[in-house]
């Protein structure tokens, strides 16, 4: 009997390791899927909802969280997706001021988070010990802004106005862009701001419109950055308009209509997959990403977002991989550690957005490889 119910215990045992070894990647998802920020966040979603069933080979579990395009939502799902669903990674949130928002809870949770917003802050400088678990899909604002600028410098841009958003997306840009605009002799004659949630920005236009500038940068995303563009279009502005790639969604251009015609924008590869040479590096992931999320949603349907979220699915592949292969269980401390480890080691990984190459001094990864120029032609996001 003894010996039966020893072997029983051994047996139980054995069985208990090998679920544990089996355990299930668990993935959080925060997302911006309501309020302002929906038109970013219902791509992400889309995709999500398209992501295989598996992260290196391991059986994966996605929970997927609203924040509502609100920060301190965005922290209070973090918190409940690290403290409750014990998972390993966090991908999201989808909005510059939510994803700076979750810093101190992924590091106080030491859990890894990918986020889908673009301000560089949310990962430098990544010695910082909150950055440390920091990681993000979208091109940092600098690599973009250098694409606007060099195409205002070429078309003969001498003054241009500025309007961003009033929180950390604005911000960023403005010190991104100005510092390379005045390199390049432009000069920036006026600087306004304005909230995601105004309904009329008509003083900011008038401002702008008095300045006489040769071209205005509207520094916002989603559909909120339209505001801007149809005020100054109707009072008249004949200037160029450029956006940032936070535009780059079917909303911006069915509701903008013959308004945004001819905006000029930096974007991902991903975006203007089908216009893309041949011979650039991203076009074939690119452009197999494109068609097979346009398959699902529609024709034109593909946006900068979209592409991130499914960048994001392929980056943890292979860190989870990676991960694994230490012998670390998901679900453990030491795993995620060793996915932290993961994501920090990736080179040469081509996604519809780019090229990553990560490393301890780059949390984000990308090069001009990650850029090109659209232009919105009879009503089509295009390459410029």
């Amino acid at each position: 009997m003894r010996v039966s119910f020893l072997r029983g215990v051994l047996a139980a045992a054995l069985l208990a390791a090998a679920a544990a070894a089996r355990a299930d990647i668990t993935v959080g998802v925060d997302l911006a899927t309501t309020g302002p920020a929906a038109a970013i966040g219902i791509p992400s979603k889309n995709v999500v909802l398209m992501w295989p069933p598996t992260l290196g080979g391991q059986k994966a579990r996605y929970v997927v969280l609203d924040d509502g395009s609100d920060p301190t939502q965005a922290v209070a799902n973090a918190r409940k997706l690290i403290a409750e669903q014990k998972i390993d990674v966090l991908v999201g949130p989808n909005t510059a001021p939510a994803a700076l928002a979750v810093l101190d809870a992924i590091a106080e949770g030491a859990t890894p988070m990918v986020a889908l917003a673009a301000n560089a802050t949310i990962v430098e400088p990544p010695g910082d010990g909150r950055r440390r678990w920091a990681f993000k899909m979208p091109q940092n604002d600098s690599l973009m802004a250098g694409a606007i600028v060099s195409h205002m410098a070429a078309a003969g841009v001498r003054t241009v106005g500025f309007i961003g958003f009033a929180d950390s997306y604005g911000e960023s840009w403005w010190k991104e862009f100005s510092p390379l605009a005045a390199k390049a002799g432009i000069k920036v004659v006026a600087n306004e701001r304005y909230n995601r949630t105004d309904t009329s920005v008509a003083g900011q236009a008038l401002k702008l419109m008095a300045a006489r500038p040769d071209a205005v940068l509207v520094a916002g995303a989603a559909t909120p950055a339209l505001l801007p563009q149809k005020a100054l279009a109707e009072r008249g502005y004949r200037g160029k308009l450029y956006q940032t790639h936070g535009i780059a969604t079917p909303e911006f251009l069915r509701l903008g209509g013959k308004t945004v015609e001819g905006t000029l924008f930096p974007t991902g590869p991903g975006v203007v997959a089908r216009d893309l040479p041949d011979t650039h590096p991203v076009k074939k992931v690119a452009l197999a990403f494109a068609e097979r999320y346009e398959a699902r949603f529609g024709t034109g349907s593909i946006t900068q977002f979209a592409g991130d979220a499914w960048g994001a699915w392929m980056l943890l592949d292979g860190a989870a991989r990676r991960a694994l292969a230490t012998g670390a269980r998901p679900g453990t401390p030491a795993f995620r550690a060793a996915l932290r480890d993961a994501l920090e080691s990736t080179r040469g990984l081509i996604v519809p957005n780019g090229v990553l190459n990560i490393s301890a001094a780059d949390h984000q990864g990308f090069d001009e490889r990650a850029r090109v120029m659209g232009i919105v032609r009879a009503g089509r996001f295009r390459y410029e």
